[in-house]
């Protein structure tokens, strides 16, 4: 198999895409500048993984923060991209120095994996599914290198995000959090009508108010069946400039879920 190794110390589906390439285009004017913590990432990857699911050849990413080695026993957050990045871009997006950065800070250390999506919002498209690559494959290969899978969180931005939550709504209990940074979600898409699905996963939201998309995503907090466990709404825009900020906080909320008994099957 060829491998790139790096290696260092419906009609709502239509919608939901559509709003998501919109807002991410209406939103990059003024983009600021990433806040990379200045400390080293872990062990970090991105190889090429065959994907049956996606009948496709993906990157597949992996970070362990600093300090934890190969990430052997770790809990995983699944890492699911938005509409103009792809694993190969999260090293210079500085994901791995973010966690790094957050256990640091004290956040209970775990694994960040990543596999490419396209610009498929998450769900299936003919035979190409990268939400079941997400669902099936993607934990196989984390526990191929000795993370732990039977602790699953997903975090994603903007078309990720909305994919994050959609994941969490299809498998219940597959993930023990959600975190969303911007979803590109639209009221009555697949998301929104499957809310009640989220019922015993704490949830992270967040959002700027100057994000074309932020009336949809307040509208999805109102129909969330719990209020979330961790949020803002402050000044941003739909960038990683604003998101790189709310990584913190972030990693921080799915730390402490990953490392928290699981809830009670429903």
């Amino acid at each position: 198999m060829r491998r790139r190794t790096l290696l260092t110390a419906g009609a709502a589906v239509a919608s939901a895409s559509v709003a998501g390439a919109w807002a991410y285009a209406a939103g990059r004017t003024g983009v600021a500048p990433l806040a990379v913590p200045s400390v080293p990432p872990g062990r970090e990857r991105c190889e090429l993984r065959y994907s049956k699911a996606r009948g496709a050849t993906v990157d597949f990413y992996t970070a362990v923060p600093a300090g934890h080695g190969d990430g052997a026993g770790l809990p995983v957050c699944l890492v699911l991209h938005g509409g103009s990045k792809r694993p190969a871009d999260f090293a210079q997006l500085g994901l791995g120095r973010f966690l790094t950065d957050a256990v640091n800070r004290g956040a209970p250390p775990f694994v960040l994996a990543g596999a490419t999506g396209d610009r498929l919002s998450w769900q299936p498209n003919g035979t190409d599914d990268p939400q079941r690559m997400v669902h099936e494959e993607l934990p196989a290969w984390c526990a191929a290198r000795g993370y732990d899978t039977g602790r699953l969180a997903a975090w994603g931005w903007s078309m990720g995000g909305y994919g994050s939550l959609l994941l969490a709504e299809a498998f219940p209990q597959f993930v023990r959090a959600v975190a969303a940074f911007s979803p590109s979600v639209v009221p009555g898409d697949a998301v929104f009508q499957a809310t009640g699905r989220l019922t015993g996963t704490p949830v992270g939201l967040w959002c700027g108010r100057d994000d074309p998309l932020y009336v949809n995503v307040r509208a999805l907090r109102r129909a969330l069946p719990a209020l979330p466990e961790a949020e803002a709404f402050g000044p941003g825009k739909h960038n990683f400039g604003y998101w790189s900020t709310l990584l913190p906080a972030a990693f921080t909320f799915l730390g402490t879920r990953l490392t928290s008994p699981a809830p009670t099957p429903r």
